[in-house]
Order: structure tokens, then C-alpha cells, then sequence
């Protein structure tokens, strides 16, 4: 039985009407007693571009500051500090920053004008050193989600490189990721289009289009790339071998994919808002990554399934309730639940428990683990009461419920800057 007494450390940035609340905790091996630090509130930087937040070094805060691109600590944090959403490369001891750019326009025109937003990547140094800048890359427009491939024992000759989709251009940034090839190390060396003309107006075979790809991961079972495109209701698969896109796959009604950890079942989630005026329908699906049947289907009343990720060793999958919707049916929601599944027996989803947590009411509920395979605790953050809850993986039930702001938010962050945890 995995072990809940490990040693973590985790970073909360939680948005409390525009003024970032930053908490940490740690554990140094047991089961209830957790060290928490509450960072001071600065008053707002004054700057036309808010700085960075990207984790914490000796307890204090590490600002990025986007426009002279200089990092430095703080012992307090600037209310209007930007948490930005970071991917890991699991290579390497660098971290990418993404930058959804404007909301009306998805570009970053501080370092792309009107021709995209960027990706920050950043060096995390070591304890004796600051973190460094190496480049912000222009990419596409809007949302970005990163997939890092790389030559592994089953697929040997995969590239070194990056995936990062834009949302509102529909396509995929293929980033070159080798610092041993310096023509192609942090350079955009293709772009793949995901644009499907059958589903097009107007004959449009370019970029932008409709694809709005969200949701990308690398199967190490076929070693092919899977991409989720919400605007078409599609999965694309992708060569990385070629960047060719080999088969569009039906995939429609879902707003994201995961791959199993044996990268052979593709799971899929979204909601229903049209067919009852009265309830939200949360679905969740299991695809045969080889076949592309899909093979299992599971509907759940008044469930906007918000984020879902499998538990350290991979026979558990745990689903995040949030809020979506208006009026009837945003009120007969399951705001206050997390879902656990038993994957053990994939393609089947078996609903263990259906457990109580604290309130989301927003539309983003992340969550976290340990990195440690032999550790079993969950972290799982309630927005609306301003707490993160801590359970216990091997049970299902909560340890222990930590205050982490006075009052509730609408929005959470994980920082990833700690090795320790993993998650979304």
C-alpha cells in the first residue's frame, strides 16, 4: 500500500477578486502535521505589465518581469503578480511558461504585436542559483497546451522537440527542443496546420480556422501524437516523426483528452448544456487508441467535470467538480464533489466514490500529487471556500481540510516550481 506520510512541498496562488493570495505547505513526513507559510500581500506592482509569479526559492517570491525579462525574489507578493500556467520538461530543469495573450485578441503584443502570443522558458537553476530567462518564443494565438516528445526505450528515434497548440489559430507549433542542434534549440521549425476544409465555411484551408485545439498528449504504447480539436469535435493523430496528421478521428462533445499511462486508451470529458434545460450532463468516454472505437461511455446529471488526472501509479482516476452555466441549471450542480474512478480494469471506469469536498464555484478546479510513485495523497483545492483539501488516496477520505486565504476565489493555481508534485 502506497505511502500518505511522505515528504511534499506545494505552492497555492488562489485569485481573490484580482488580489493573489500566495500559501505554501510542506510535510516532512507526517500524516497531519504540515508546515504552512502566508506571503504578505504587496500592493500592486504599478506596472502597465503585471510581473510573473513563478514559484518560490529560501521562501521567497521569484518575479518575472515580462518586459525587461529580468528575475528577481521578493519577500512579498504583488497583488496583480500574473501565475502564469507552466508545463515541465520532464528532460530537462527547464519550465515553459505559457501567455494566452489578450482576451479579445490572443495576441501577447508587448513581444509579438499582432502576430501571436509567446512561451517563456526558464531555467530553474539549482540552490545556490537564480532561475534564468533563455528565450520567449512567438507561437500562435490564444490557449497553449505543450506536449514534450522525446526518444524513449519504445520509440527510440522520436525527435527531440515541442507540441504547443494555439486555440485561436488552430494550430501546432513543432518547437525544436535539442540543445545539441543549435540551428533548430528553441526555434519554431514547423507548423502544422489543423485545418479541416469539410468543416470550414467558405473553403478556408489556412490558419486560422475552427480547429480549437485543446487537449494534446504522446503515446508511448503507439508512439503517436493525439490532439483534441474542440471546434471540429475531432482527435487528430499526429506522426511526430513527420508532423503529418495520419487519421482525424470522431471525438465529438469533448472539451479535453487524457491518455491511460499505458498511452493504449484515450479518455475524454466534457458537458452537455443543450439537451435539458434543467441539468448539466458531465460525460467521460474511453477510446482504443489502436482501433479508435469507442468502446465505453458514461453520462453523470448535474456534473461539469473540471479537471481529471490519474493518480501516481495510474489505477485511479480522480474528476474535479466546478461550476458552468446559468440559472436552473448551474443551480442543480455538483459543485462540491470529487469523483474516483478505478481504472485497474481499463477500458472499464468504475465509480469507487463519489466524495465530499469544498465548494468551486468557478469554472476551474485543478489538482495535484506527489511525484513520489509510493506516495497516495491527493490535493485537491476548493476555490469558493478559499481551502485545500487533503486526502488520503489509499481510503478515499480527507485527512485534513487547510485554510489558505480569508475569503473564497475564483480562481487556483498549483505552482509547479516545486519537483515534489505534479498535476494541473
Amino acid at each position: 500500500m502506497a505511502d500518505i506520510k511522505s515528504n511534499w512541498s506545494l505552492v497555492n496562488h488562489l485569485d481573490c477578486n484580482g488580489k493573489g493570495i500566495l500559501t505554501a505547505l510542506s510535510s516532512s513526513g507526517s500524516e497531519h502535521n504540515f508546515e504552512i507559510t502566508n506571503f504578505t500581500a504587496s500592493s500592486a506592482s504599478g506596472k502597465t505589465h503585471a510581473p510573473w509569479f513563478l514559484g518560490l526559492k529560501d521562501k521567497q517570491v521569484i518575479l518575472f518581469d515580462p518586459e525587461t525579462k529580468e528575475i528577481g525574489l521578493s519577500d512579498k507578493m504583488p497583488t496583480d503578480a500574473f501565475p502564469a500556467y507552466s508545463y515541465q520538461d520532464p528532460n530537462s530543469n527547464r519550465i515553459w511558461f505559457m501567455n494566452d495573450g489578450d482576451k479579445d485578441s490572443g495576441n501577447d503584443t508587448l513581444n509579438c504585436g499582432d502576430k501571436g502570443s509567446t512561451v517563456t522558458i526558464i531555467d530553474k537553476g539549482d540552490v545556490n542559483t537564480l532561475p534564468t530567462h533563455i528565450k520567449t518564443l512567438c507561437v500562435g494565438r490564444g490557449h497553449h497546451v505543450t506536449t514534450f516528445i522525446a526518444p524513449s526505450d519504445n520509440h527510440p528515434k522520436l525527435p527531440k522537440v515541442a507540441y504547443v497548440s494555439n486555440l485561436l489559430d488552430g494550430s501546432i507549433c513543432v518547437v525544436g527542443n535539442d540543445p545539441s542542434d543549435r540551428e533548430s534549440y528553441l526555434n519554431i521549425i514547423h507548423t502544422i496546420n489543423l485545418c479541416d476544409n469539410e468543416k470550414e465555411k467558405d473553403g478556408n484551408v489556412g490558419i486560422p480556422n475552427s480547429a480549437f485545439p485543446h487537449g494534446k498528449q504522446l503515446s508511448q504504447a503507439t508512439g503517436k501524437v493525439y490532439s483534441l480539436n474542440n471546434g471540429y469535435g475531432l482527435v487528430d493523430v499526429i506522426d511526430p516523426m513527420t508532423h503529418e496528421i495520419e487519421k482525424r478521428i470522431p471525438f465529438k462533445g469533448f472539451s479535453n483528452l487524457l491518455l491511460s499511462r499505458c498511452g493504449k486508451f484515450i479518455i475524454g470529458k466534457g458537458a452537455d448544456r443543450k439537451s435539458n434545460d434543467e441539468h448539466v450532463l458531465g460525460h467521460l468516454a474511453v477510446m482504443d487508441a489502436t482501433t479508435y472505437d469507442i468502446i465505453n461511455s458514461y453520462e453523470i446529471a448535474d456534473l461539469y467535470p473540471s479537471t481529471y488526472r490519474f493518480n501516481q501509479t495510474g489505477d485511479k482516476l480522480y474528476v474535479t467538480s466546478a461550476a458552468t452555466g446559468k440559472g436552473v441549471q448551474k443551480e442543480h450542480l455538483n459543485i462540491n464533489s470529487l469523483f474516483v474512478y478505478d481504472t485497474s480494469n481499463l477500458p472499464e471506469l468504475n465509480l469507487i466514490k463519489s466524495l465530499d469536498v469544498g465548494t468551486s464555484d468557478c469554472g476551474r478546479r485543478p489538482i495535484a500529487f506527489p511525484s513520489d510513485e509510493k506516495s497516495a495523497l491527493v490535493f485537491v483545492p476548493n476555490p469558493t471556500d478559499g481551502t485545500l483539501s487533503i486526502l488520503d488516496g489509499n481510503k478515499d477520505t480527507v485527512i485534513d481540510t487547510i485554510k489558505i486565504a480569508d475569503s473564497g476565489g475564483n480562481e487556483f493555481n498549483f505552482s509547479l516550481w516545486q519537483s515534489s508534485i505534479y498535476g494541473a
